[in-house]
Formats: C-alpha cells, structure tokens, sequence
C-alpha cells in the first residue's frame, strides 16, 4: 500500500476531521473516489463517522447499476451510503459539464450540516487542470488559485485531501489494494473541454515536463497568496462602495476610482450578490453605458441572466426573472405567511406596534399590485400622500414600485410592503396586541 494515502500521512488535511459530527464522501464509484472512501473506511477514528454519497445525475444509461455498485462497495466496507437524485439538465448559457458540476455540489450542500465535513477526491492532475483551464479562458488570480484544499461548504467545510497526490500514487493505491471502479465512458468523449485537454493535450505536455502537475500546482498556490492580499485591500475599497441596505454600489464613490479599481469593485459586486462572474466586455460596458450615463437618464444593460441599471446614485443590479405584478390575492387569516412569488414572502410577526392583531383576524385581507393613485396617511404626520410621492421621497427606483406588494384590509390600504402602515390602523402596545409585516428580501434581486 503506498505510504502517501494513508491516513496518517494526509493528517494535515484530514485534522479537520477529527472534531467532526459527519464525514461525508462524494463517491462516484470512480477509482479517486473509491481510493479516497477506502483510505478512509481504514482509518478506525473516521469509519463510524463516513457517509458515502453517491450523486445520479441521470445522464448515462448505466447510472442505476452504477449506484447498485456503489452501494455494494459501501456495504463491504461497513460505510453508510446515499442516493442522491438531481436534475443535471443545462439552463441557458450553461455548459454540459458546468450543469452537472453544479447540479452535483447543490446537492452534497444541502447535506453538510455544521460540523460536518465533505471529502472529495480532486488531485494534483485535476488542479493542473483546472488551472490550464482557467488560463485558457482568460481568468485573473483567482482562477488560476485553481481549487483550494479546504473551504466553507454549506453549513460545515469542503477538504480536497489528495490535491497534493499524484493520479500515478492513486491508482497505485487501487491497484496493490484489488479495488473495483467504474470507467465513465463520457470520460473518454473530447468533446468536452476537460475531457480533451486530459486526452490529448496533458500527455503531450507531460512527455516534456513531466513534473508539471507538481510544478503548475505550486503555481497555483502562489496564486492564491496573492489573491489573499488583494482580497483584503479590495473588501477595503468595496466596503466605500457597496450599501449593505439594498446591495447597490454608490456610483459618486465608484467614480472616485480609478478605471483599475472601478473594474475591481464592480467584479467583487457580482460576487457578493452571488451572480457569474462578467466578462472584461461586460464590465466595460458598464462603466461607459450605465455608470458614466447622464444622472437622469434610465440606462439598462443586460447580461448573463441579469440586468444592471441606475437609480439616482445607485447602481442595481436586478435578476430578469424579476417578480411581477401580482393581481388580487387573498390572504387567508388563520395564515402567517403568504407566498407572492417564487422568491418572496410576506408574513406578518409579533410587534410593539403595528397593526391590531384582533382587526387583522376579523377582515378580509387582501394583496394587490399597485394601480395608480393610492393614498396614505402616516402616523405622525399629516394629510395624506400618494404612493407615487412616498416611493419619490423614499428613493425606491420605478421598476421595484410596480412590484411593490399593497396590503387592504376589508378593500382599505393599510399597508404598503414593510415600508408603511397607514395612520389609520397603526396601534401602540399594551392597548393592542400588534403585528408588523415583513417582506423577506430585495425586491430588485
């Protein structure tokens, strides 16, 4: 058995283990991770603590007898194992192979609870790589940081263990130890980008430095010290940017920057909001056509799923599945919660003050999208004000007013999303039991 996949030989790694509720294994049935599932099923302080998780994507004819082997493999060496059953189709700009990776790891996320931990078995050779590939695509730093050997992951932490080990060490380790795998025969089809850069290119690559994956992985590393020290001095200059309220960025503070540093923050704003990272043509476009834009003018740029636009001084960028305008809904009363689109909710909590809880129960409550014309009188304040002054006056941009959820009670407006109650059934404690209403997330995003 070699030496270098013993369990003790890969403490550094595996320390974080060792305090661990749940170690989970993302095993394909593929010789890396039968390797590692059986390194680690041989070390007696993790065995009792291995789930073995095997991802069908449902891509290939042989998945179902590929889990069965799976399970078989798991059971003779006494691990607990899961099915895990995922929808690997493609969305729009979505490349087979990113669909699968994507499809996979929401998955496994949902499974890694605090204190647990996800092992996957990427090695030296896929790390090369990786960053080949990111290389090929133009990527900065950060891409070619390649993969990092620990993470946050979910609610607990991803670890590579064998990102330092040969594939030649891997395999060696099956081979003396007369393990069974499955051969993916998609591995072996060059029509995917990674499939034909381990096909055909490494191996040229090899024969003339053959220690490039030891090499281009020490690379890697350098990389990701660096981007450490940047990263730290651009959370600095994004934290004058960005505003933690609406996740917008302040475009008088963006402008104050040089074109470098524009380009930096807008790059750190995308990966804040949880949107693919845009391409250099992209983020151009959006400093000449929407950040550098007349103050009064609506300009709107449309990217990868995503549209940026302005608002005053602030830069939004808004998902185009956006809600929209949502009719006449009724809001049963025994309920707490309503869903009023696929990505929000309104419900109502306890509060010192508020709407009566007591005339909340006895009405007919209503959501309805905005109309034109509504007034509202609010408390401490007199007369009463369109809808259309208040939203000018509160800085809310055009395209989130339309969307804006309006609360009736018995055909009266009583409130507008979480941001008013009108004057005429707002009630302090202790007189009323109250409740407050919440609209859980962003309108815009």
């Amino acid at each position: 058995m070699s030496e270098l996949l013993s369990a003790d030989s890969l403490l550094s790694v595996f320390k974080h283990c060792e305090q661990a509720t749940q170690i989970i294994i993302g095993y394909s049935g593929g010789v890396d991770s039968h390797v590692l599932l059986h390194v680690c099923a041989n070390h007696p302080v993790f065995k009792d603590k291995l789930t073995a998780v095997y991802v069908h994507h449902g891509l290939q004819a042989e998945a179902d007898a590929w889990a069965v082997h799976c399970e078989n493999i798991t059971a003779n060496l006494g691990v607990r194992f899961k099915v895990l059953r995922v929808n690997a189709s493609s969305k729009s700009g979505e490349s087979p192979e990113e669909a699968a990776r994507n499809a996979r790891y929401t998955a496994l996320k949902a499974l890694v609870n605090a204190d647990d931990v996800l092992l996957v078995a990427q090695h030296r050779e896929d790390q090369l790589e990786t960053v080949l590939l990111q290389l090929f695509r133009g990527s900065g730093l950060k891409g070619l940081s390649g993969m990092p050997e620990a993470m946050v992951f979910g609610k607990g932490r991803l670890l590579r263990p064998f990102l330092s080990v040969s594939k030649q060490a891997i395999d060696s380790y099956a081979v003396d130890n007369a393990l069974t795998w499955i051969t993916d025969p998609s591995n072996f089809s060059n029509d995917y980008d990674r499939n034909f850069l381990r096909n055909e290119v490494l191996p040229l690559l090899k024969q003339r430095w053959p220690a490039c994956d030891k090499t281009v992985s020490r690379s890697a590393k350098h990389c990701a010290e660096a981007q450490t020290l940047i990263s730290e001095q651009t959370q600095a200059l994004f934290t004058g940017v960005f505003n933690k309220v609406d996740k917008t960025l302040l475009i008088t503070q963006l402008i104050s920057l040089d074109i470098v540093k524009q380009n930096i923050v807008i790059r750190e704003w995308f990966k804040c909001l949880g949107y693919k990272m845009p391409s250099v043509a992209f983020v151009k476009r959006l400093r000449a056509e929407v950040v550098m834009a007349r103050p009064d003018s609506d300009p709107i740029l449309t990217g990868a799923g995503y549209t940026v636009r302005r608002y005053r001084d602030k830069l939004y960028c808004l998902i185009q599945n956006a809600p929209k305008a949502l009719g006449h809904v009724v809001w049963p009363t025994d309920e707490t919660s309503i869903k009023i689109s696929e990505q929000h909710i309104l419900e109502i909590v306890p509060a010192e003050s508020g709407i009566s809880w007591e005339q909340w129960r006895q009405s007919v409550v209503t959501v309805r999208s905005r109309k034109g014309g509504e007034k509202l009188s609010l408390p401490n304040r007199t007369g009463r004000h369109t809808l259309k002054d208040l939203f000018q006056e509160a800085g809310i941009p055009s395209w989130e007013r339309g969307v804006m959820p309006l609360i009736y009670l018995d055909d009266q407006l009583v409130a507008v999303g979480d941001k008013w109650i009108s004057a005429d059934f707002y009630r302090v404690k202790p007189d009323f039991v109250c409740v407050q209403l919440v609209f859980n997330g962003d309108i815009f995003l």
